[in-house]
This record gives C-alpha cells, sequence and structure tokens, in this order.
C-alpha cells in the first residue's frame, strides 16, 4: 500500500496545507442551533463533510466528542470516517492514544488495520510512556500505509514541564521524541509517514526540527491565538513539512456551507502566504 507521507505529499499539492479539525463541542453545537445530543453531532458533522470533505487536505475528527455519546457517538465517528474518505480527504483521528504491549496494539488494530471499522489514514500519539511503547502503532502504520503523529512540544502550559525537562544525556525529552521519530523516517521519500504534534503558539521551540523528514502537525491556530506568521517562528527553516491546523476558527462559520468553504479558503489562503515565502 501506498505510505501515507506519499498520500500526505500528494493531497497538500492537490488541495493544499490545511488541516480542519471537527470539534462538535457543546458551545459550537450551540452556536450552530443544534442540540448536544446525537442529532446535533450528526448533523454537525454531516455539514463538515459536506462542505469541506471534497476540498480539504486533511480533517481531523477530536475522537472525545464523538465518544461522549457513548455507542451512538462512535456510530457516528465510524460513518464520519467513511464519508470524509469517499470525499476524498485524509483522515487524521485526534485520539492521542498511548500505553504499552498488548493494549497499544489494540489501539493499532483499533485505528491502523483496514479490517477496523475505525480506520483512518493516521492517529495522533502520546510517547509518554516511552516511544518505543509505541512500537507496535508505527509498525501497524508502515504494513498498512498509514501515519502516526506524536506530540512533542505542545501548545498547552503545563506540557513543558514535562517536555522540556532534561534527560541524564542532556536532551529534553522533547529533542528524545523528535530524534526517534526522525530515525524512523530515514530514506523516505518524498516525506515520511510518522509526524509531530508541535504547538503554533509556543514561539521559537529551541530544538532541531530539521531531520524529522515528517509532517508536522501545528495545531493551536486561530481561535487558540496562533497566526499563520507565527509559523515563521515555531518552524523556521522545516516550514515546508508544515501542516496547519484550524478548528474553532473555520467551524465557527457554520452552519452555512458556504461560509465554512470561504472560512477554510481564507486560513489556507494565510498559510500558503508563510509556507511558499521565502
Amino acid at each position: 500500500m501506498e505510505s501515507f507521507g506519499a498520500r500526505l505529499h500528494r493531497a497538500v499539492a492537490e488541495r493544499g496545507p490545511l488541516c480542519v479539525g471537527i470539534d462538535p463541542h457543546p458551545g459550537l453545537l450551540a452556536r450552530w442551533g443544534l442540540s448536544d445530543d446525537v442529532q446535533g453531532l450528526d448533523s454537525f458533522t454531516r455539514t463538515v463533510v459536506d462542505a469541506l470533505g471534497d476540498r480539504v487536505a486533511v480533517v481531523k475528527p477530536q475522537s472525545a466528542f464523538f465518544e461522549r455519546f457513548g455507542s451512538r457517538g462512535v456510530e457516528i465517528l465510524e460513518s464520519t470516517i467513511r464519508q470524509l474518505r469517499d470525499a476524498g480527504s485524509l483522515v487524521l483521528l485526534d485520539v492521542k492514544r498511548g500505553d504499552i504491549g498488548s493494549t497499544v496494539s489494540a489501539y493499532a488494530s483499533a485505528y491502523l488495520d483496514p479490517s477496523s471499522p475505525l480506520y483512518v489514514d493516521a492517529v495522533t500519539a502520546s510517547p509518554y510512556l516511552g516511544v518505543g511503547s509505541l512500537a507496535p502503532m508505527f509498525e501497524s502504520a508502515a504494513t498498512h500505509g498509514g501515519g502516526v503523529f506524536v506530540l512533542a512540544l505542545t501548545s498547552n502550559p503545563e506540557g513543558a514541564a514535562v517536555q522540556r525537562a532534561v534527560a541524564a544525556d542532556g536532551r529534553t525529552v522533547a529533542q528524545t521524541v523528535i530524534d526517534e521519530i526522525s530515525q524512523l523516517n530515514r530514506g523516505a521519500e518524498p516525506l515520511g509517514s510518522f509526524g509531530l504534534v508541535v504547538g503554533a503558539t509556543i514561539g521559537d521551540t529551541g530544538h532541531d526540527l530539521s531531520a524529522v523528514n515528517g509532517p508536522l502537525l501545528a495545531p493551536g491556530l486561530g481561535a487558540q491565538g496562533g497566526t499563520a506568521a507565527d509559523l515563521r517562528t515555531v518552524f523556521g527553516s522545516s516550514l515546508p513539512s508544515v501542516l496547519p491546523s484550524y478548528s474553532r476558527e473555520v467551524l465557527g462559520a457554520g452552519p452555512d456551507v458556504a461560509a465554512l468553504r470561504a472560512a477554510a479558503e481564507r486560513v489556507l489562503a494565510d498559510c500558503r502566504r508563510v509556507l511558499t515565502s521565502p
């Protein structure tokens, strides 16, 4: 199967460097005039898919906002994944899973095995039981053409206490994550399938991202305070690998389909100006 890195590289070339999250939290459902239940969830997600599924490179459903409705919410998530695939978007499921042994193997089967009803193109993962603990995810992704985005330098203020802690070898925890993912992507063309999550609001990272050879997911843009211009400060020479991610900045334009499309086009134009300028 074609690698996720190759599919992502082509999708970005065809549709532009943009990931849009599907985060149906209660406040957003209310803003759209929808009920905070499975009916509201279903209406919300169908509208987002209709508006953006055939034009955005990557769509990132946040699993928690579906899971909170139990089995019926997960059923809608499964349907949303299928609809996005049919529309041609790559699906990045934001689950931030991380565990060891048979449990992380089960997560890999749930999200990265084509036989699963929750099968997606890529997932987010937490490395704080050790990057090596995620090996079953990496192996499944390599086997089935999937991708894994590993948390490295996140925007939340609590993250720094762990991510910037210094290990015995003098590297920060974040740098060890960066280095291990870089090894997994070594020699991959045109782009590795294993990415990092690096917040768009953290400023100069003080970390070396140049050797990653994989996608750099940049959440925190728009409503969370980050701007497209901030990407230059955060990523520097690694800008060509950045996948900007917006959620509320785009979703807040709904429920009108034309308005959602216009919002996505606006932020994509902002990102293009930054990512393609010298």
